[in-house]
């Protein structure tokens, strides 16, 4: 394992070709836009009427009537006319002359009625009227698996008239692909409205990299929490950039809430798998102490972490107090850089003496920095707790981290490995940069051929830099209601479908969108309840009282 510090990596990561970059997006406006007013809901579970019309299938056993196709009918799409229980976003299956059985999905559906403005007043006025009503359906065909296995699609229209059922669980995990309790499968729920586990591939993840999306409150810490969670229990290196201070409550036993869901998860607190690092170990007291070497950063680097915009003017003579200390020692601090300055006796110095006497005071630099060894071990998790920290240290620490971890992943001296960035708007922006941007974009496009996977979350999608959105293959969507997120969300998923734009705005919390990697359509997923403790949840300002 290396045994050197974490800033004496070999050398520096390079920004992606322009052959590499594979998007060129158009720019989201960054001007706020108040989020649109929707009510949060509660997850409801529903007992699931029977159907007056039944069949009795061979492979598929009993099954429910839901409707009868009309009107005009096609290959991937027909209307339905409604007679069972149905709402938007069940799933359906349909005979097909050629194909046999045929997965598809509740688009939309509405009632229509024949209740006039006329009938409407007569009605308010307590008179007894008819109403004639009738509900249709728009279903979107999903396909079906032919005898290779493969995902196809119908090429001739179906037949109005027949009768369309409720599909099965058997169905819908072998048309969309879903696999239980494989060796490489997070569980990270269940899928809406169903009893069917919903898996994401670990391995899928780590390449292809993730976005995890979300309003304030709407559950994507919870949602990471459950997917970290998974990630522990399959022995996968993690590295987890903090600015709040949540994960560390992962350690703690959590409390499944009874309900009448059955997840099939128990409490469980990893303590024996995470190790937390901090700037600040006064606040954050159960974190090692995370410190960096001045050793092998030049000048020029100094000069990039103080708040100097014309650094030019000191790089000389900031070069030659370190030069001057190289030559006399092998381990120093800002203190004698800082010692090297005064003796010089130039007032010009002070301004760079100040900078670098701030940079001093956060008590980040060290002669002695954190060992890789220490920071990264194989199959635990590493939390880099940046609570207390100010955001241009953190965006060094970041920068530092990441880099490091890129350049030593390419070597194979550490292992491959998940690097899961929350508040990712603030290290890798849409507009402007950051120290943090050109290694965020670098991980994104080349990453994955090193093995290094990276997660962002974040509640501001459109805030995001578009070329490290993009190369997120996996994506999870919990509710979103601003306008300018949701622009950006459509952009960089491919495979949104008619009407979900519109249901990601009314996601019920704890529900969420999820899509990419080994899942090959969006899929609604319930998300698990947390077995360890979650560390993100609000302050009441007034207690209430739990039941």
């Amino acid at each position: 394992m290396q045994t050197n510090s974490v800033l004496e990596s070999s050398g520096k990561a390079e920004l992606p070709s322009e052959e590499e970059e594979e998007i060129v997006q158009e720019d989201v406006l960054d001007v706020d836009v108040e989020d649109i007013d929707i009510p949060d809901e509660v997850v409801v579970h529903r007992e699931r009427k029977p159907s007056e019309h039944t069949l009795d299938d061979p492979k598929y056993g009993h099954m429910d009537g839901v409707g009868i196709i009309y009107g005009n009918v096609g290959a991937t799409s027909f209307h339905l006319r409604v007679l069972g229980d149905l709402q938007k976003m069940d799933y359906i299956q349909v005979g097909h002359q050629l194909n046999g059985w045929v997965l598809g999905q509740v688009s939309d559906i509405e009632r229509k009625t024949d209740l006039t403005l006329e009938k409407a007043k007569r009605l308010s006025e307590g008179m007894d009227i008819d109403i004639d009503e009738i509900v249709i359906a728009q279903i979107s065909i999903l396909g079906y698996r032919d005898e290779r296995n493969l995902l196809q699609m119908p090429r001739s229209p179906f037949k109005a008239g027949d009768m369309v059922y409720r599909a099965k669980d058997v169905l819908i995990k072998e048309v969309i692909g879903l696999k239980e309790g494989t060796s490489t499968g997070a569980y990270i729920g269940k899928l809406y409205g169903y009893d069917i586990n919903v898996e994401v591939d670990i391995n899928a993840m780590v390449q292809k990299h993730v976005s995890i999306l979300a309003k304030t409150g709407g559950g994507k810490s919870f949602l990471c929490g459950d997917l970290v969670e998974e990630l522990m229990k399959h022995d996968v290196t993690v590295l987890i950039l903090d600015p709040h201070g949540e994960y560390g409550a992962m350690r703690d036993v959590g409390t499944v809430m009874p309900g009448k869901r059955d997840f099939g998860i128990l409490p469980q607190g990893f303590a024996d798998k995470i190790t937390e690092f901090a700037t600040d170990t006064i606040i954050n007291k159960d974190a090692k102490p995370l410190k960096f070497t001045l050793a092998n950063i030049d000048a020029r680097d100094l000069l990039a972490l103080t708040s100097i915009k014309n650094g030019k003017v000191y790089l000389n003579v900031l070069r030659k107090a370190i030069d001057g200390l190289k030559a006399v020692r092998k381990d120093y601090g800002l203190k004698e850089i800082i010692g090297m300055l005064e003796v010089d006796e130039d007032a010009n110095n002070q301004t760079l003496i100040a900078e670098l006497a701030y940079l001093n005071e956060v008590n980040i630099f060290a002669p002695q920095g954190t060992k890789i060894d220490e920071l990264i071990n194989t199959g635990m998790t590493t939390i880099i707790n940046l609570k207390g920290t100010p955001p241009d240290i953190q965006e060094l620490i970041v920068t530092r981290l990441a880099t490091a971890m890129f350049e030593l992943r390419k070597l194979g001296k550490v292992p491959p490995m998940m690097i899961i960035a929350e508040e990712a708007h603030n290290f890798c922006p849409q507009q402007g940069t950051t120290s943090c941007s050109k290694i965020f974009r670098t991980i994104a496009a080349e990453g994955r051929k090193f093995g290094l996977g990276l997660t962002i979350i974040s509640q501001r999608a459109a805030k995001i830099d578009k070329n490290v959105l993009s190369q997120c293959n996996t994506q999870m969507i919990l509710k979103v209601t601003n306008p300018n997120d949701l622009k950006a969300i459509a952009a960089s998923v491919e495979g949104l479908q008619a009407g979900m734009e519109d249901e990601i705005q009314r996601l019920p919390i704890g529900v969420a969108l999820i899509m990419g990697g080994n899942i090959q359509m969006p899929l609604f997923v319930e998300v698990s309840p947390r077995q360890s403790r979650h560390g993100g949840e609000s302050v009441e300002i007034i207690p209430s009282k739990r039941l």
